[in-house]
């Protein structure tokens, strides 16, 4: 027969619980790799607000299985069949106070979960005060990133970036900076994606529904300058995986410089070059689309 624990085991884990608690927060960088839960690392304010969303979300869940696991295991473990009805434990049933209890405790618990939730979607889908724009042009298989405000000095158009064939297109933009992305396509459906948002949006070939159906705006972390993939996220045909394209995040001031460069009449490689970036996409590359079969590889 299982003895019960005594109060003293009791406190001796609680003691070890709470010291294991407290020495993880000597660690905030510790605390929340581990809070993460296996949600992606984001470059944006709107990916770091969804994965406090995340985060709390399987704390509460967790916490409310361990409820769940404690009254399982206390059942198992102390109301175990007796030899005597006279050892049953007191009966709770029929008792008004405790159903109500178990019923509104998990309305309340859905209430708060609904009110984050929508807290958080408001936040990542504001689109006011905008610090620059980009209008994305999606087609059968490539991207098409134009300026608005800017003028090439070479063409007297909004300055822009194209991708073909032979060439990804690099969408260059500054780090510490909201961006708002209006999309569009010139076909079919696509999805601009650029998997450290944390974020897509569907791109369509007809006129949005209702104004800024067609529009995000993310918060471009300083500190997160670098080279990031960008993908279409819907099937569009056959060259729908090679659908590719390159974000690259460079500081204010290499921006800055940039930005005269196109509007100078420099072609997006020169003025990246000019800046000391890669004049080419280096997480992506262009795809093969001669769809011939290599007969010499055995």
């Amino acid at each position: 027969m299982l003895r019960k624990p005594s109060l003293r085991t009791w406190r001796i884990a609680g003691v070890a619980a709470l010291s294991t608690v407290m020495l993880a927060g000597c660690d905030a960088s510790g605390i929340e790799k581990h809070l993460r839960f296996g949600w992606p690392t984001g470059i944006t304010e709107q990916a770091d607000k969804m994965r406090v969303l995340w985060s709390w979300s399987v704390v509460a869940a967790l916490a409310v299985g361990v409820v769940v696991w404690s009254l399982i295991f206390w059942t198992v473990t102390f109301h175990r069949k007796k030899k005597t009805d006279s050892e049953l434990p007191r009966q709770t049933a029929y008792n008004l106070p405790l159903e109500l209890a178990c019923t509104a405790a998990p309305f309340v618990m859905i209430a708060v979960l609904f009110y984050y939730v929508i807290i958080t979607q408001n936040f990542v889908e504001k689109k006011n005060n905008p610090d620059m724009r980009v209008n994305v042009t999606a087609f059968k298989w490539n991207w098409k990133f134009d300026y608005p405000g800017t003028t090439d000095s070479a063409t007297s158009e909004p300055v822009s970036t194209i991708g073909a064939t032979d060439q990804i297109p690099v969408l260059v933009l500054p780090a510490d900076t909201k961006v708002l992305f209006t999309v569009h396509s010139n076909d079919v459906i696509h999805s601009f994606w650029v998997p450290e948002f944390l974020y897509k949006l569907d791109v369509f070939p007809d006129k949005p529904v209702h104004p800024g159906a067609n529009q995000f705006m993310v918060t471009i972390k300083a500190g997160t300058e670098g080279a990031y993939v960008g993908r279409c996220a819907e099937l569009c045909g056959t060259y729908h995986a090679q659908m590719n394209f390159e974000l690259r995040v460079v500081s204010k001031d290499k921006y800055a410089t940039f930005a005269s460069a196109r509007e100078g009449g420099m072609s997006n490689a020169d003025a990246l070059s000019s800046i000391g970036e890669s004049p080419v996409a280096t997480t992506t590359h262009p795809f093969d689309s001669s769809r011939t079969v290599d007969t010499s590889v055995k």
